[in-house]
């Protein structure tokens, strides 16, 4: 295994200097040397990984140098089209080194969501013609791998990418971040206030991550029926898009979509499309610990700006912030009154207990459940 400051090391000793992207579970240990070693001017954890690509580029028209941008291997969906619109060879030629975590690697155990993305990866990549490399796990091999990359990437002036397989990087391999002890709610307190609250038809959307997991034990703990639950369990992000969704075709029933602050900032756009499309009966709550808890913890901008007020800035009429379970119950109150979209920021403590339990049901057991429940006929067959 790497140690991750050897592998720092490798990089700046080939003049990579500046490093931005998505923290990724895979390359957790690696992401906290950056945040430990790296100045603040240096290092930036980008909102999504398209951001990333696009920040580098302009890291590397102010300076010359080459940037490297990481991110787990599903964020190429948010980086292909500055990869190929912007710093492609056959547009403005953009040097920069890709640190792709490979989640669903083939021939390995990884979460449902995971494992086509780990199977096309690699196509994907020469799809893009980037020209890719995987990172050997020990540092006899990795350190030339990373100067023939590097110099790859400026000789030809383009996007190079190099694959880190799991397992790579000493450290704490768990992404267990435990609960502190603030006097704030843990997330899983505040959902099950939201739970508990909220009437036993209401239509439930969870966020990628911890919270669905959450939601997902307090259901079958108390022996209720999750049906009415859709966990989005990829695309993160896109959960109140969904909520919005179902709510505009569903106007009979209020949508919650219970969503992370790491998440609304990767895709913050939707947010105005909720206050000025949704109805009465969607709601949106965010839970903000200023973490991207589910890969370490690394820190959002979560703490660093109030998202009831963007909310009411952009259109929301409704817009509510607690800490308080108290607080929760009197929001919601409000939130059902209220005969437009409406938004709750709940804030939050870091953390979530180690031994949170996955859902039993695949994704799309989850989905088939759930569209039968709400159509109230049989689950389609496929």
């Amino acid at each position: 295994m790497l140690n991750p400051l050897s592998i720092l090391d490798a990089f700046t000793k080939n003049y990579i200097s500046f490093f931005t992207g998505v923290p990724d579970s895979l390359l957790k240990n690696l992401n906290q040397a950056f945040l430990d070693e790296i100045s603040p001017k240096n290092h930036l954890i980008a909102t999504n990984e398209g951001t990333a690509i696009s920040y580098g580029i302009g890291y590397h028209l102010a300076t010359n140098k080459t940037p490297l941008i990481y991110m787990q291997n599903s964020g190429l969906g948010n980086a292909i089209n500055p990869l190929i619109s912007l710093a492609d060879p056959e547009v403005y030629s953009v040097p920069m080194v890709l640190l792709i975590g490979w989640r669903g690697e083939p021939n390995s155990e990884d979460e449902p969501q995971h494992i086509k993305q780990g199977r096309i990866t690699e196509n994907l990549l020469k799809c893009l013609e980037i020209p890719f490399a995987i990172l050997p796990r020990d540092i006899e091999n990795a350190e030339p791998l990373i100067k023939t990359m590097i110099e790859m990437a400026n000789k030809e002036s383009r996007p190079v990418a190099i694959l880190v397989k799991k397992d790579s990087f000493e450290g704490d391999e768990s992404n267990h971040l435990p609960p502190t002890n603030t006097k704030l709610l843990k997330r899983e307190e505040a959902i099950h206030k939201i739970l508990e609250v909220i009437k036993d038809d209401d239509i439930v959307v969870g966020t990628t991550g911890m919270a669905s997991r959450e939601i997902y034990e307090f259901r079958k703990n108390r022996h209720i029926s999750a049906n009415l639950d859709f966990l989005t369990v990829g695309g993160m992000g896109h959960a109140s898009q969904i909520a919005l969704g179902i709510s505009n075709f569903l106007q009979q029933r209020n949508v919650f979509c219970i969503d992370g602050d790491g998440a609304l900032l990767m895709h913050l756009g939707g947010l105005v499309i909720n206050a000025h499309q949704g109805e009465g009966n969607f709601h949106h709550i965010l839970l903000n610990n200023g973490a991207h808890d589910s890969v370490g913890g690394q820190p959002t901008l979560g703490n660093k700006v109030s998202f009831k007020n963007i909310a009411k800035s952009i259109g929301f009429k409704t817009s509510l912030r607690t800490s308080t379970k108290s607080g929760i119950s009197t929001a919601l109150s409000k939130m059902y009154d209220a005969n437009h979209p409406s938004f709750l920021e709940i804030i939050i403590d870091k953390g979530y207990r180690g031994d949170l339990i996955r859902p039993a049901e695949s994704p799309i057991e989850n989905k088939l459940h759930f569209a039968a429940q709400l159509t109230k006929s049989s689950a389609p067959k496929y």
